[in-house]
């Protein structure tokens, strides 16, 4: 078992940056590739970024790729998003999830989820 809680949302105006961070507790955290999610009002639930168990490879969605980025401390049990030149369309609760040691792009692939955190951008 994993729980996650994330942290770091809230309002920010057109062009500002936020860091998202994610707190694991229970299993052993460097076993688990970490993942971002987010879905806006309406829509359905869409990969951002993941990285690997030791951090050693990252992959974002084209949306955020140049502008957003995933970190991890395995010996701290966190995962950050530090989120710049954050756009409207970036509009979303965001979502940690772990993934039992391989990285995917897919929601369904994840074995553990947290509650989620606000993001609203401005215009």
């Amino acid at each position: 078992q994993v729980q996650l809680v994330e942290s770091g949302g809230g309002l920010v105006q057109a062009g500002g940056s936020l860091r998202l961070s994610c707190a694991a507790s229970g299993d052993t955290f460097s076993r688990y590739a970490m993942g971002w999610f987010r879905q806006a009002p309406g829509k359905e639930r869409e990969f951002v970024s993941v990285i690997s168990w030791n951090g050693g490879t990252a992959y974002y969605a084209d949306s955020v790729k140049g502008r957003f980025t995933i970190s991890r401390d395995n010996a701290k049990n966190t995962v950050d998003l530090t989120m710049n030149s954050l756009k409207p369309e970036d509009t979303a609760v965001y979502y940690c999830a772990a993934r039992l040691y391989r990285d995917s792009r897919y929601a369904n692939e994840y074995d553990y989820w947290g509650q989620g955190t606000q993001v609203t951008v401005s215009s």
